[in-house]
């Protein structure tokens, strides 16, 4: 039976195409949105813990304990000043950038506006979007104006409240604070730069890494998107003095993501937490922060600057700048191009056509491992173009892939199912429900495919059946019919066999297919001796009904014939078919010739051997010339050795074969005088009933062999044995 294998399910990997196609160039899909998420964050998880904190950062941090230490915040400008002064001036650090604004005046402003002046302090002040523009204090210095409209992508800006005028003049460069978080409120990016009125503000990591590296002057890469739309900030270019521009390339939000070093926080070890109070009381050596860049920032929850991130649910927002200023100095922060869009798109297709190549493997396990394959080489260039400071889309194929996967799987295991199903039900036809099912099991679709083999095959024929029939009405003859047919189809099953077909009142069987019996010859002939010892039981039942007997002629023969699934796609059946076949057909009809019920040709006989020496004697009929064939055919029947005395019975045996062989040998004389052994040595049997297949064939052989000694010896032609 041709059996189609599991294919891709075509309309279901377009529809996801189709998906994918549309999340990726046109709307994002909610659910894959959010998945990315996660997957980046899983990412971002993957970065190894820092082994130190960094060197050249440290955050003052007005934690919980100087809070509780100095009183709570506010606190007064001129404590502030003096934390200032301890910085700047003891400890010589080399920026101090304050995550605080006072936009506020009070009467300490003069003495914190006297702590900066002149020293390398960057003020901070936040963007607001839903104060109705209003503005408050004086901002820093814009890094730039733009010459046009606010590019494409950033973030609306229409106010922000800033430091008093006292400060913003004793530190005049400074940056924004502000974070933006995801739609899961969820910190992963922030804003390189805000426009606001024309004007582009630094964020306060970018500020105090220009500070850090002499203050270059910086101007923006803008690409025109189209005719009326606006333009897109695809980078920063900084310009060193005496030293070519360096390109600092954004995403399409005008971002940069944040790169993540461990956990976070006081205790996380990627930066150096250094409390305030310690600070201000001096307890720090003077010179300790010589050189270094220094936020001023907090931890303590009651300043509500702790931000989600996806490293930690509530990580000071001051760190966040701080990982930001270091992505800066090392020149490694992490961002989404502009192609990411039109990568995911292809990534996409590129998934489902390696998902639908993976999944057509034909074993289970190689489609399993192909598929594992190409998650993996999804999930493996994801992190190859993360260590390319590229954050590219990776849900999407994973999710879209892997649900063709399941797809193309589940439609392979239902074919599966019902190929077995179908191989089960076609095989029960022919063996025993047990082999059936395992044959199924195995889903050996190539047991069914027509190939050469050798068999050994099996004809039986119900003898007296025309007879029988105008003895019985039809549905009593069914019944003995069935009969019949359920003791050959028992008998065959129990001796391995695969019963082909009912043919009227005759059965053929074979063995050696679908599965392979290296004994099939020795199971044939097993079979074959059962089934003509179960002509008596029949026998027995159609006696006490007053019917008339029957008998069973059967006939075995070995050979290379093509066995399979045979016919046409309207009418198809398991069979086999070749010379082996017809030789078994008409050794079974030659019983009522010959007058025995076992006909075995020499093909068996040789393709036995010795396996069968101890549990019967092989005894030669003749050597026939078979309808159909130019060569003649030896043929054999068996007997039992239960025979009472299978001393006698071998003898028995080897006084025929003498007498065959003188009769071949024109040798008359010498083929009576065996035969006459041979009617001595039945002499005692001839009164002793039995139901062996081979316990009545010597006086049938007997007399035909004698009938053609007397032709020859009358001078007639007679059929040479």
């Amino acid at each position: 039976m041709d059996l189609p294998r599991p294919a891709a399910a075509p309309w279901a990997g377009l529809a996801l195409a189709l998906l994918g196609l549309w999340h990726a160039l046109l709307a994002p899909l909610p659910l894959l949105a959010r998945l990315e998420q996660a997957t980046e964050d899983w990412r971002q998880q993957l970065r190894s813990r820092p082994a130190s904190p960094h060197p050249d950062i440290a955050i003052i941090d007005l934690d919980e304990a100087s809070l509780q230490a100095l009183g709570h915040w506010p606190w007064p400008r001129e404590r502030l000043a003096a934390l200032s002064q301890e910085l700047l001036q003891r400890q010589q650090v080399a920026a101090l950038g304050v995550d605080l604004v006072f936009p506020e005046p009070t009467r300490g402003d003069a003495m914190l506006a006297k702590a900066w002046q002149g020293q390398p302090v960057l003020a901070g002040f936040y963007l607001t979007a839903d104060r109705g523009g209003l503005r408050s204090g004086q901002p820093p210095q814009p890094l730039f104006a733009l010459p046009g409209p606010r590019p494409s992508g950033l973030v609306a800006w229409n106010g922000l409240a800033a430091n008093t005028a006292t400060l913003a003049a004793a530190a005049p460069q400074g940056g924004f604070f502000n974070v933006v978080p995801d739609t899961d409120g969820l910190v992963r990016s922030v804003p390189a730069v805000a426009v606001l009125g024309g004007q582009a503000w630094p964020s306060l990591a970018l500020a105090m890494a220009r500070l850090a590296a002499g203050q270059p002057a910086v101007s923006p890469e803008l690409r025109a998107t189209g005719p009326g739309q606006r333009p897109l900030l695809e980078a920063l270019r900084v310009h060193p003095a005496g030293q070519a521009p360096q390109r600092l390339p954004l995403d399409e939000q005008g971002q940069w993501r944040v790169p993540y070093r461990g956990p976070g926080g006081p205790t996380g070890g990627s930066f150096r937490y250094l409390s305030a109070a310690q600070v201000l009381a001096g307890q720090l050596p003077a010179g300790t922060l010589r050189g270094q860049l220094v936020l001023l920032g907090s931890s303590a929850p009651g300043l509500a600057d702790l931000r989600a991130t996806p490293v930690n649910s509530a990580l000071p927002g001051v760190e966040i700048h701080a990982l930001m200023l270091a992505g800066l100095l090392n020149g490694h922060l992490a961002l989404r191009p502009a192609w990411a869009p039109g990568y995911e798109a292809g990534l996409i297709l590129l998934t489902l056509a390696a998902t639908a190549w993976a999944a057509r493997r034909r074993n289970p396990a190689h489609a399993l491992l192909a598929l594992a394959g190409v998650g993996a080489a999804v999930v493996g260039q994801a992190l190859a173009w993360q260590a390319a400071d590229r954050v590219l889309p990776l849900a999407s194929a994973l999710l879209l892939g892997g649900l063709y996967a399941a797809t193309l799987l589940t439609r392979g295991l239902l074919r599966e199912w019902t190929q077995r199903r179908t191989l089960q039900q076609l095989f029960e036809q022919y063996l025993p429900p047990a082999r059936a099912r395992a044959l199924a099991a195995r889903g050996d679709t190539q047991a069914l495919e027509a190939s050469n083999r050798e068999l050994t095959i099996l004809f039986c024929d119900l003898r007296g059946f025309t007879s029988l029939g105008e003895h019985l009405p039809p549905l009593a003859l069914r019944e003995v019919l069935n009969r019949y047919f359920g003791t050959v189809t028992e008998i065959v099953h129990r001796h391995g066999g695969t019963l082909d077909k009912f043919i009227g009142d005759a059965a053929m069987a074979f063995w050696n297919a679908p599965t392979a019996q290296p004994d099939h010859a020795v199971r044939a002939v097993q079979a074959a001796l059962e089934l003509a010892e179960a002509a008596s039981p029949l026998n027995a039942h159609l006696s006490a009904q007053g019917l008339p007997g029957v008998g069973f002629g059967i006939g075995l023969a070995t050979g290379t014939v093509c066995v399979g699934d045979l016919g046409t796609p309207q009418r198809r059946t398991y069979t086999a078919v070749g010379d082996a076949v017809n030789l078994a057909a008409r050794l079974e009809a030659l019983t009522r010739d010959l007058g025995v019920d076992l006909l075995v040709a020499d093909s068996t006989r040789a393709a036995c051997g010795a396996g069968l020496d101890t549990a019967l004697d092989w005894l030669e009929v003749d050597a026939c010339q078979v309808k159909g064939r130019q060569q003649s055919v030896t043929v054999f029947t068996v007997l039992p050795a239960s025979s009472p005395n299978r001393a006698t019975q071998q003898a028995q045996v080897r006084h025929w074969t003498l007498a065959l062989q003188a009769a071949r040998g024109d040798d008359p004389a010498m083929a009576r005088a065996h035969l006459a052994a041979l009617e001595h040595s039945l002499m005692p049997d001839t009164a002793a009933p039995s139901t062996a297949p081979a316990a009545t064939p010597w006086a049938t052989l007997h007399a035909r062999l004698a009938a053609q000694l007397a032709l020859r010896e009358a001078g007639r032609q007679g059929p040479t044995p």
